[in-house]
């Protein structure tokens, strides 16, 4: 806005009292005429009020008319409002050029209740409520091991078939220490499920049902849940969490994408290990026990991560967390396709090493290993394996265990430069054969 004119301070009458005032600046004359002169803007403001007062009274009485009548609606009339006003755009144009620019109103958002009724019912058929039946061995105070039995409730989802099985992906600790599974379907019914394989660094599990034990009939409604990109999420938009909330049965809560990226540590209850999830979507759609293993799905209905209640936060409300489905994807693929290797038979690295805040630290390269063949160093940090984030030494170990040796793997390292700075250099690595350790 000019700085020479400023609309607020203007005032026309201010003009007219001025010139009548030094019109009238002789004593005598003024005495003349300042009686009627009085009365005259007296009655002229008088009236400028009425007109003003009836004016506004008269656009209410026609604003809230043309609603009741259907001329016009409060939304297209505000619009129209906002962007034709004539004393608006000048002003812009005398705004100094560089200065900020109001937020953008012209964004079309309708804001109701979101009602995910059809998208829960196309993706229900691919959903299951898990059971858990096991047991827990613990300490008692003078020394005696007793053995407990347990029962606990999650959830999974059907990720892939085969001649012989299904494939359903869940969480690791929803399956932990089991001794049997069962799997209810979208109809109710009921199967025997076992354990395909699991990466507990990860909470990440796979089990399977013969389908020789699923009937016809179920096999009819259940389907295979369609997946989503977890990479091409944004914060704000829409989550629907799908869950065995509790044990009481598959429930649905909504909610939006809270961030992406979250970091998050937890303690492995197996291994007494911190473990780092740098990278879990976050979401206020409630997660609560039960939900465990569940589907995220986006506005779309695909699954776009693995809700895990392993990273909630008991401490506050409406945060919670989900592994991003192409994570989970790789290490569930993995362990789809092909059995655990034995420990004798998997691929072997040959590096000595330790956590770190930034990865897996590489306090040494055994001679002659695998790793010293593909160039990795002392001080090296592994940050990514086969497409996988590394937080610790366990969790690379583990997934070592799904490669058998001979096997080409990719890692991505960070090298120290000095002065606290690092490049990051991808390596191939040709596992070794583990029993050159005999």
């Amino acid at each position: 806005m000019n700085d020479n004119y400023n609309r607020d301070s203007y005032n026309p009458y201010q003009d007219v009292s001025n010139q009548h005032n030094q019109r009238y600046a002789d004593p005598e004359k003024k005495g003349a005429f300042a009686g009627f002169g009085v009365t005259l803007i007296k009655t002229v403001t008088i009236a400028l009020v009425f007109g003003l007062v009836a004016g506004v009274a008269g656009s209410a009485v026609l604003h809230f008319s043309g609603i009741s009548l259907g001329i016009f609606s409060e939304q297209g009339e505000t619009k129209d409002h906002n962007s034709s006003k004539d004393d608006v755009d000048d002003e812009d144009d005398k705004r100094p050029t560089g200065g900020l620019q109001q937020t953008n109103t012209d964004v079309q958002t309708t804001v109701a209740v979101m009602d995910v009724s059809d998208i829960v019912s196309n993706v229900m058929p691919s959903v299951v409520a898990i059971s858990n039946k096991g047991e827990v061995k613990y300490q008692g105070m003078w020394g005696q091991t007793y053995t407990q039995e347990t029962e606990s409730a999650g959830t999974g989802f059907l990720v892939e078939q085969d001649a012989d099985y299904i494939y359903i992906a869940t969480n690791n600790h929803v399956v932990a220490d089991a001794t049997e599974l069962t799997v209810q379907f979208s109809d109710s019914t009921t199967a025997k499920a076992e354990i395909k394989g699991t990466v507990a660094s990860k909470d990440l599990a796979v089990i399977k049902v013969a389908i020789k034990d699923i009937s016809a009939e179920t096999m009819n409604v259940i389907r295979l849940a369609t997946l989503g990109d977890s990479t091409d999420l944004e914060a704000g938009e829409p989550a629907i969490a799908i869950g065995n909330a509790l044990g009481y049965g598959q429930s649905v809560t909504t909610g939006v994408i809270s961030a992406l990226g979250r970091s998050v540590s937890v303690q492995d209850s197996s291994t007494g290990v911190t473990v780092v999830n740098n990278n879990l979507i976050q979401t206020d759609a409630a997660i609560n026990p039960g939900n465990s293993g569940g589907a995220l799905l986006n506005i779309k209905g695909e699954v776009i991560g693995i809700n895990s209640v392993k990273y909630a936060q008991t401490e506050v409300e409406g945060i919670g967390y989900a592994i991003p489905i192409n994570d989970a994807m790789l290490i569930i693929d993995k362990m789809i396709d092909g059995e655990k290797i034995d420990e004798s038979q998997s691929g072997y690295l040959g590096i000595q090493g330790r956590d770190s805040s930034l990865g897996a630290y590489v306090h040494a390269v055994l001679p002659g290993s695998a790793a010293q063949k593909a160039g990795m160093e002392a001080g090296d940090i592994i940050i990514e394996f086969e497409g996988t984030t590394i937080a610790t030494m366990s969790q690379l170990k583990e997934l070592l265990s799904y490669y058998p040796a001979g096997e080409k793997v990719e890692f991505v390292i960070l090298r120290p430069q000095g002065n606290d700075e690092y490049s990051k250099i991808g390596i191939t690595v040709e596992l070794g054969d583990a029993s050159i350790l005999n």
